[in-house]
């Protein structure tokens, strides 16, 4: 490993950061007030929810199928440029909806461009993370990108409050969709074979994806199943009143703050100990429900710090686990196949943890800890057949 070359992958994984810092604070600008801009064109409370869920569960499905097409084509960087273009460019067309049917149509449009630039995107990113170490290269990415989630809904927010309205919010976001857009085209032409950084010895034999990849998808489903929505965690602290208007929206962007550093810190721990410390950030993840759903504003504090802790976690441990265990070939497969699976199982266990809300907050608890703390055994197991190779 030269000098020269680390310097040029941390300034490749910086840039491909910058690029979702603008596609982040483009999209979730959007989402901040897609809600309510859907209810303000007419849409029912019930076709809100429906979007939101349909547009999730096509982008994380999506992916299966983008993962492997990428392997296929090996047109990593034009399958990315294209879902980065889609992801954004929508993004401020909802300025100029003029029905909820057509806005509805936008926003799924964008998860379906998300869905497609995140496999290729995550092979690229994994070449230049694996020089620098897997850890660091994938939690450096996760941090400027929540530096754009917290940065779109500020700008979103701002925007609103001072021109009353929401078609202004959603016509400032064509800067930072350009801007990511422009930054990814310069990446791509001084990048153009990413795959150059990532060292021989990281490369691996086996033809398809090894076992211990589906044992470790199996634990990742547990977690992500019992990960509560925010959503969720919104609609309980209005309902209950332990938070209340502005002061919803800056718990959000608290744990957002907490996730950016999280990634950094769990990256490098990661790098240094290996999957064990996700069993860690497992546990204190699965700390925040009680405290959110079962205390006061003070706990729920708290029990923010711990979400963002958590995600900010599995952003950069998940995905650098998944580099280093699987063949370079497959790596476009095995992350689509990653983040179908994640993302169905936090769709399920979110639907479930929904349902149990009105039933019962205390089950929705035991739930939430029990079925996350049931992964760290076999992050035990996968931990285990790591350390043979």
């Amino acid at each position: 490993m030269t000098q020269g070359t680390s310097k040029s992958a941390l300034k490749f994984v910086v840039m491909l950061g910058i690029v979702s810092l603008c596609a982040d604070a483009t999209y979730e600008g959007a989402r901040s007030i897609t809600g309510a801009y859907l209810g303000v064109l007419g849409a029912s409370g019930f076709v809100v929810g429906l979007v939101a869920g349909l547009g999730e569960l096509i982008g994380y499905c999506f992916r299966l199928v983008i993962g492997y097409l990428s392997d296929q084509t090996r047109k990593y960087w034009g399958i990315t440029t294209i879902g980065y273009a889609l992801n954004t460019a929508v993004v401020p067309l909802l300025a100029l909806a003029g029905s909820w049917q057509v806005a509805a149509g936008l926003m799924i449009a964008e998860r379906t461009g998300k869905a497609i630039r995140t496999p290729p995107r995550d092979v690229l990113l994994s070449h230049a993370a694996l020089r620098l170490g897997g850890g660091f290269g994938f939690g450096l990415h996760e941090a400027l990108d929540q530096i754009g989630a917290v940065m779109g809904p500020l700008a979103v927010a701002a925007v609103v409050y001072f021109q009353g309205g929401y078609r202004g919010g959603f016509a400032i976001l064509l800067i930072p969709a350009i801007v990511g857009l422009i930054v990814l085209l310069i990446g791509q032409k001084i990048y153009p074979n990413p795959r150059d950084f990532e060292p021989e010895t990281i490369t691996l034999t086996e033809k398809g994806l090894p076992r211990k990849f589906w044992i470790y998808l199996g634990a990742v489903a547990l977690i992500s199943a019992g990960y509560a929505d925010f959503p969720l965690i919104a609609y309980h602290f209005q309902t209950r009143a332990i938070a209340v208007g502005n002061t919803i929206p800056l718990l959000y962007a608290l744990a957002m703050g907490v996730d950016a550093i999280a990634a950094l810190v769990f990256g490098r721990l990661f790098d240094r100990i290996g999957i064990s410390i996700l069993m860690v950030a497992a546990f204190l993840s699965s700390l925040f429900a009680p405290l959110v759903f079962l205390g006061n504003i003070n706990l729920a504090v708290l029990g923010m710090v711990l979400w963002g802790v958590g995600m900010g976690a599995q952003e950069s441990i998940l995905k650098a686990a998944v580099a280093g265990m699987v063949p370079i070939e497959k790596r476009g497969s095995a992350f689509g196949i990653f983040n179908t699976g994640y993302g169905l199982s936090w769709f399920l266990g979110s639907a479930l943890m929904g349902i149990l809300y009105d039933k019962s907050i205390n089950t929705l608890v035991f739930f939430s800890v029990t079925i996350q703390l049931a992964a760290i055994p076999i992050l035990l197991l996968v931990n285990r057949r790591v350390q043979r190779y």
